[in-house]
C-alpha cells in the first residue's frame, strides 16, 4: 500500500514482527526499532497522548495501513445451495427410486396379455410424485440455509458496528467504533475486552491475557511489556489494564491472516 514509507515500517515487517513471541520478539524491536518507544517514533505516534485526532491523518494512516474491517467470506448463491441440499443420501435413493418407478411406468413387456389402460396411464404418477417431493424438500431446505446466512450475516454487521473500543487520540480517551482503528493507534486495554487488533504492549498493570482461540494453549498468558509485549486481534483480556500500540489491523492481524486462509477478502457470489 501507498504511504508505508512515511512511516518508516511497512506492512509486512508488521505482520512479521507479530509472528514473534517473547524475547524474540523483543530482540527484534530492541535491534530494528531501539525500543518500543522506538517503534512509536517510527509509527509517528506518541505512547502516551496517542495519535493527533485529525481525520486526515488518520485516513491516510488508514490508506497506508489498511482498514480495520475482514470482509466476509464469500457468501454462497441460491443455486449453491440447492446443489448441496441434493446431496443428501436420502434424496439420492429418492431421486433413483424416482427415476427405476418412471422407467418402468413406460416400459411396455411384448408378451403381456390383458392390461387395464386406466391403470397404465397412471403408472407414471408415482414416479413423479416422488420427484415433487424430493423437490420440495430440496427447496425448503436452500430456502432456510439462504435465510439463516443472511440473518447471521446481518447479526455480524451490527455486532461490528456496535463493538467500541478505548484508545487515546490528542492526549484524550476516546471510545470509537473497531473499524476506525488505525496503526499507530494507542489502545486501552482492561479486563473483559476482545482485542480487535494486533498490537505491541506499552504499559501494563497484571494484564493476563486468554490466548486459547487462536493458540489452544487454556493456561492466561501474563504480558508485559518487557517480557511478552504482544498482544493478538481476537485474543481476551481476562486480567489487569495496560496501553499498547496498534501494528496491524483488518486483514494483516492475526484473525485477519486466518479468516484469509478460511475464504475471507474474496469477492462474494450473486
Amino acid at each position: 500500500m501507498s504511504g508505508q514509507e512515511e512511516y518508516g515500517c511497512t506492512v509486512m515487517e508488521l505482520r512479521n514482527l507479530m509472528d514473534l513471541r517473547s524475547k524474540q520478539a523483543l530482540d527484534k524491536i530492541d535491534s530494528t526499532y531501539g525500543g518500543i518507544e522506538g517503534l512509536c517514533q517510527r509509527l509517528k505516534t506518541d505512547p502516551v497522548n496517542g495519535l493527533p485526532n485529525n481525520p486526515t491523518e488518520l485516513a491516510k494512516r488508514e490508506r497506508a495501513f489498511g482498514k480495520n474491517e475482514i470482509p466476509p467470506a464469500p457468501s454462497k448463491s441460491f443455486l449453491k445451495l440447492v446443489w448441496e441440499a441434493l446431496h443428501d443420501v436420502t434424496l439420492i435413493i429418492l431421486i433413483a427410486a424416482a427415476a427405476v418407478s418412471l422407467g418402468l411406468s413406460f416400459y411396455k413387456p411384448p408378451s403381456s396379455a390383458h392390461h387395464d389402460a386406466s391403470e397404465e396411464a397412471a403408472n407414471w404418477i408415482e414416479g413423479v410424485a416422488i420427484l415433487v417431493a424430493v423437490l420440495v424438500v430440496v427447496m425448503v431446505t436452500a430456502l432456510n440455509d439462504w435465510t439463516k446466512e443472511r440473518q447471521f450475516r446481518g447479526l455480524q454487521s451490527k455486532i461490528e458496528t456496535e463493538h467500541r473500543f478505548s484508545v487515546i487520540r490528542g492526549g484524550e480517551a476516546h471510545d470509537i467504533v473497531v473499524n476506525e482503528l488505525v496503526v499507530g493507534d494507542i489502545g486501552r486495554v482492561k479486563y473483559g475486552d476482545l482485542l480487535p487488533a494486533d498490537g505491541v504492549l506499552i504499559q501494563s498493570n497484571d494484564l493476563k491475557i486468554d490466548e486459547s482461540s487462536l493458540t489452544g494453549e487454556s493456561d492466561l498468558i501474563r504480558k508485559a511489556h518487557d517480557t511478552d509485549p504482544m498482544l493478538l486481534s481476537g485474543t481476551h483480556a481476562m486480567e489487569g489494564s495496560g496501553r499498547f500500540v496498534v501494528t496491524a489491523v483488518g486483514l494483516n492481524s492475526r484473525t485477519g491472516i486466518i479468516m484469509s486462509l478460511l475464504g475471507a477478502g474474496k469477492p462474494e457470489s450473486n
